[in-house]
């Protein structure tokens, strides 16, 4: 496409404007004009290639949050918020990067096996996309089946209408996708009532304080809220929860 192409396409785009006389003057200055692929057509093949890598950018933020460590991840940090008593702090933003960094740092094995065999063949031409995609499938289907619940595995195979198999392989990915996420989600409500423990307890240690000392219009929260920061921060509480998040995974 030529730059009086590109000045017109911009122009009416944007504001409506005809800017193409802009690109008519351009043109007869005598500067030299752009062409994409000048004489060259994609194949279908690469455009097809083209379009599945682009729906695959798509998914990617929903393959995280269902098929890695992200899941539990979040959710026993968002229980540390919520048992301190803090409702934006640390922020959200933190909390999330936090979560991605955790979760990179827990799936290293799987992505590198990742990169080994399907990410690295595929940019150097051995590869097909297709084929690609078929072996990163494999480590994370080992990844979600080791970290699996084999009742949560059973109940989604039974739903399925699908006999138990005795390996991995006879595991569809349908049915082993939401068990993982099923699975995570009751791992990480396990690990938040460990947290939640002590904090509960500071609570009723301090309400039973005040309505024993007759100041019932004090807000408990008002006096648990340091201690418990104070309890936490001497513990410190969030090595321990990250050391725990990263143990609890096989």
């Amino acid at each position: 496409m030529s730059r009086r192409g590109l000045w017109g396409l911009l122009g009416v785009a944007l504001v409506g404007i005809p800017w193409w006389a802009g690109g008519v003057a351009y043109a007869q200055s005598g500067l030299p004009t752009i062409s994409i692929n000048p004489g060259q057509t994609a194949s279908p093949s690469q455009t097809l290639s083209i379009l599945a890598l682009l729906t695959l950018m798509a998914f990617i933020p929903g393959l995280l949050l269902t098929m890695t460590a992200f899941t539990r991840v979040i959710t026993v940090l968002s229980f540390t918020r919520s048992a301190l008593g803090l409702q934006q702090t640390p922020p959200n933003q933190v909390l999330v990067g936090l979560a991605l960094f955790l979760t990179f740092f827990i799936m290293q094995p799987t992505l590198t096996a990742i990169n080994h065999q399907a990410l690295h063949p595929y940019l150097t031409g051995h590869l097909t996309l297709v084929e690609a995609g078929r072996r990163a499938l494999g480590p994370l289907r080992q990844f979600m089946y080791h970290e699996t619940r084999p009742s949560d595995l059973a109940l989604f195979l039974q739903l399925d209408h699908v006999h138990a198999p005795r390996t991995l392989a006879g595991v569809p990915t349908a049915a082993l996708i939401p068990a993982f996420i099923i699975s995570e989600l009751k791992t990480a409500f396990e690990i938040g009532v460990y947290i939640f423990i002590p904090f509960v307890m500071i609570d009723l240690v301090v309400s039973t304080v005040l309505m024993s000392m007759g100041m019932m219009m004090v807000p408990p929260t008002l006096i648990s809220l340091p201690l418990k920061l104070l309890l936490f921060v001497l513990a410190n509480g969030w090595s321990l929860v990250v050391q725990s998040l990263v143990m609890s995974f096989h």
